[in-house]
């Protein structure tokens, strides 16, 4: 014997709505079993949460297209920054630049490592950092590094960082339209439960091989457990 189940899946529940939503017999008299109430609930509902996985799905589109341009711009940022610590280091274990220095750069003067720097955060950290640094330094009369100079570090830098915050909004509005699904699933299940249970009732005197036909055409789901005979 089949047993229903609830839809798992927003598009399952999607469908389970429209199936009642779009079905002409609740409007009819012979549809009259549903209630206005919850037919009007199951309309609302239908629109809501399809405009909610539609917002989702373009949100979602968005991010991954930035994410994919945001590759070789994160790449050239690290790529500058890096060379640009890697010659400020040489400078300083030539003398040209005194080691008490680094820390104008958040840079530990014992130990002159380059950071990690293959993370968009990561360059989003020590970029301004360095950036910061080198002005400071050169304003204090140093002399400014030359290859790369800081002005190109800026450059890729300011490139990289305006796709880098353009995709965390992106992420951010994501976040919300999921969340925004989530919100409605409790309403959504017990909307679709309410009228599937008001279907059944209505059908229960039907012989089976009539009442599970007559049910699914109000998007009723039954399942069959493994090995059992699809009778119905």
């Amino acid at each position: 014997m089949p047993y229903r189940r609830l839809p798992k899946t927003d598009a399952a529940r999607l469908k389970a709505l429209e199936a009642i939503a779009d079905n002409n017999v609740v409007y009819t008299v012979e549809g009259r079993f549903i209630d206005k109430e919850s037919l009007a609930g199951i309309q609302r509902l239908y629109a809501t949460l399809s405009d909610a996985i539609s917002q989702y799905k373009l949100c979602m589109r968005t991010q991954v297209r930035y994410a994919k341009r945001i590759a070789p711009l994160q790449h050239n940022a690290m790529t500058y920054l890096s060379h640009f610590l890697q010659v400020l280091f040489l400078a300083v274990e030539r003398g040209e630049v005194e080691r008490p220095l680094m820390a104008l750069y958040g840079i530990d003067a014992d130990s002159l490592v380059v950071p990690y720097l293959k993370t968009s955060e990561a360059v989003m950290e020590w970029a301004p950092k360095v950036i910061q640094g080198e002005k400071k330094r050169v304003k204090e009369g140093g002399k400014p590094i030359l290859s790369p100079p800081i002005g190109a570090v800026v450059t890729h830098f300011d490139v990289f960082k305006a796709l880098f915050d353009a995709q965390r909004q992106y992420q951010t509005r994501t976040s919300k339209a999921l969340a925004d699904i989530t919100a409605l699933r409790p309403e959504v299940d017990e909307a679709i439960l309410k009228v599937w249970n008001m279907v059944e009732k209505h059908f229960e005197n039907e012989p089976p091989e009539t009442r599970f036909n007559l049910c699914r055409q109000f998007g009723v789901v039954y399942y069959y457990r493994r090995h059992e005979k699809r009778v119905y």
